[in-house]
Formats: C-alpha cells, sequence, structure tokens
C-alpha cells in the first residue's frame, strides 16, 4: 500500500461448500446466499452471477461518477444488463463477459466515451483488463 492509498472498504465473505450446496455469508450478515451449480439442482445462485451483479453495479457507478465530471445529466432509467459466460476449453475454465449499457435520451457518441471513461475508472473493470474477453457496448 502506498502512502496515498486509503483503504475504502473491506468486504469479508466466508464460503463453504462450493458451487455444490455451497453457502457464503458475509461478517456482517447482510449477504447470507446459497449456492447451487449453473444449470443443476439447488435454489441457488453461482460465483458467475454473483460477479456479474457486482461488476454491473460498480460499472454503473463508475458511469455516474464520469457523467458528473463531464457535467452529463445520467437518465433515470440507465440499465445495465450484465452477462458473464463460464467457459471450458481444453480442459481449462475461463470467463467471457459482456455489459450491454442503455443510456437513453444521451447522444450515442457523448454516450460512448461515457463508457470508455468509466470503463477505465471501474474497479472490476480494471481488475478483468487483459485476463478475459470483455465487450461493452452501449444498446
Amino acid at each position: 500500500m502506498n502512502q496515498h492509498e486509503t483503504v475504502l472498504y473491506t468486504a469479508r465473505v466466508r464460503t463453504t461448500g462450493a458451487r455444490e450446496n455451497g453457502r457464503s455469508r458475509s461478517s456482517d450478515g447482510r449477504l447470507d446466499i446459497r449456492l447451487s451449480v449453473p444449470g443443476g439442482p439447488g435454489s441457488g445462485t453461482n460465483p458467475e452471477q454473483l460477479f456479474a451483479a457486482g461488476w454491473s453495479a460498480c460499472f454503473e457507478a463508475a458511469i455516474q461518477i464520469e457523467a458528473k465530471r463531464m457535467k452529463i445529466a445520467v437518465p433515470a432509467d440507465m440499465a445495465i444488463d450484465a452477462e458473464v459466460d463460464l467457459n471450458i476449453a481444453d480442459g481449462a475454465y475461463f470467463l467471457r463477459a459482456r455489459l450491454s449499457i442503455a443510456l437513453p435520451g444521451i447522444e450515442a457518441e457523448v454516450a460512448r466515451v461515457l463508457l470508455e471513461a468509466a470503463h477505465q475508472t471501474c474497479p472490476y473493470s480494471k481488475a478483468t483488463r487483459g485476463n478475459i474477453d470483455v465487450a461493452v457496448n452501449l444498446v
């Protein structure tokens, strides 16, 4: 950690049971979920859904930050559809993701500049950059 770095928040989650009949619970109790294998039996969620939810929420916040900086009004009906694929090739698992963002009322070229700036700001985007295929689409 450098001198100018400040930890804003630390998430603490304990997971047991992995994907199949697993459970994840946060230290503060606000998150308490069951896990299931994608497409398999069980009523729980899976890591890919959680990742998609976290990334899209973070990306939306990054859009708001960049819009404020650029003096652009963010539409109240902005929405992000996040898709995270779990893939396998040659016995190795990997992820691929798409973020489809609707910014009604914002000119397409302005929206694209805003999305690129948000993609540079969002910590999830930074963490995945160069590690997985990601498409950020204006819809």
